[in-house]
């Protein structure tokens, strides 16, 4: 059965999928099945398996309520720099993830990667290319100073109990004081049932650091791509249906959109270099649409 997923925000254009369709085998798989994407199995002897597992072993120690708290006072002044969108996505021509064990390349290649698969399946949905293009922009912290642990990989709420399906959720939250703490080591921890996913203090990362830097910048993607921005690395929510107590009904709305934006974002990534210099002229047009001139982050 499909699910019809209409746009609330400027765009208004219907679009029938299904999240548990997969998409075309050579738009999204990059001639690779989906059992060869986030494999997160250890091996010592593996140098990019081990670097994944270093970075979420600093991430799920040193993430907690007060960390989460420290680093939204210190980024949400929005007085760090002053940087275009374009400018931006060229810094990460210089940032490869710590925590992908899929991909190797500079991070700008898998920005229009992801763009240029969403471009292909949505071709209408202006908006939801740039979207695919922007949403790892929030990586720009590494070169200001922040460790990857605390930019990149899977985000988790901190203050509740942690899922089962985070990643190397056995062996990495051993020495994280939180799980000490009654108040936040429980099922709902410091929130209440239903209260919404917008309202959990996320694991500090790209995503929610982008998502303030869009609306503190009056950037006027729609509630759609902002979610998207917001929730994409959430994958104990959008992959394994975990932390679902605290969701609303809006929350499963943005849910459908999020699951299509993780299906370009994942599968694409592969060793095919995109043609930049070529795609850039459009996409300069949509940052100017959304998101034009110098932002404050």
């Amino acid at each position: 059965m499909s699910t019809k997923l209409t746009s609330r925000g400027p765009t208004t254009t219907a679009i029938i999928l299904d999240p548990s369709e997969k998409l075309r085998p050579e738009a999204v798989y990059a001639g690779k099945s989906e059992s060869q994407f986030r494999d997160y199995s250890v091996d010592p002897s593996d140098p990019i398996k081990e670097r994944v597992r270093k970075t979420y072993q600093n991430m799920h120690t040193y993430q907690t309520v007060d960390f989460v708290r420290s680093r939204m006072d210190y980024w949400l002044k929005f007085d760090k720099f002053r940087m275009t969108i374009k400018e931006a996505l060229n810094k990460l021509n210089d940032l490869v993830d710590e925590s992908d064990p899929d991909t190797s390349m500079p991070n700008i290649f898998h920005a229009f990667q992801t763009a240029e698969s969403i471009r292909k399946a949505h071709p209408d949905l202006d908006w939801f290319h740039l979207t695919g293009l922007i949403h790892d922009l929030g990586k720009v912290m590494a070169f200001f100073g922040e460790p990857q642990w605390a930019v990149v990989g899977d985000t988790f709420p901190v203050g509740c109990a942690w899922a089962d399906s985070i990643v190397y959720r056995d062996t990495s939250f051993d020495n994280n004081p939180d799980g000490q703490d009654k108040r936040f080591n429980t099922k709902y921890g410091m929130y209440k049932p239903k209260c919404g996913v917008n309202n959990l203090m996320m694991s500090w990362g790209h995503d929610e650091y982008l998502y303030r830097v869009l609306i503190h910048n009056k950037s006027t993607l729609p509630p759609e791509g902002l979610a998207m921005i917001r929730f994409h690395s959430f994958y104990p929510w959008h992959a394994s249906g975990d932390y679902s107590h605290f969701c609303t009904d809006e929350d499963n709305e943005n849910l459908k959109w999020i699951r299509e934006m993780n299906a370009h974002d994942l599968y694409t990534k592969s060793e095919n270099v995109p043609k930049i210099d070529e795609l850039w002229p459009y996409y300069e047009k949509l940052i100017d649409k959304y998101i034009p001139g110098i932002l404050e982050w």
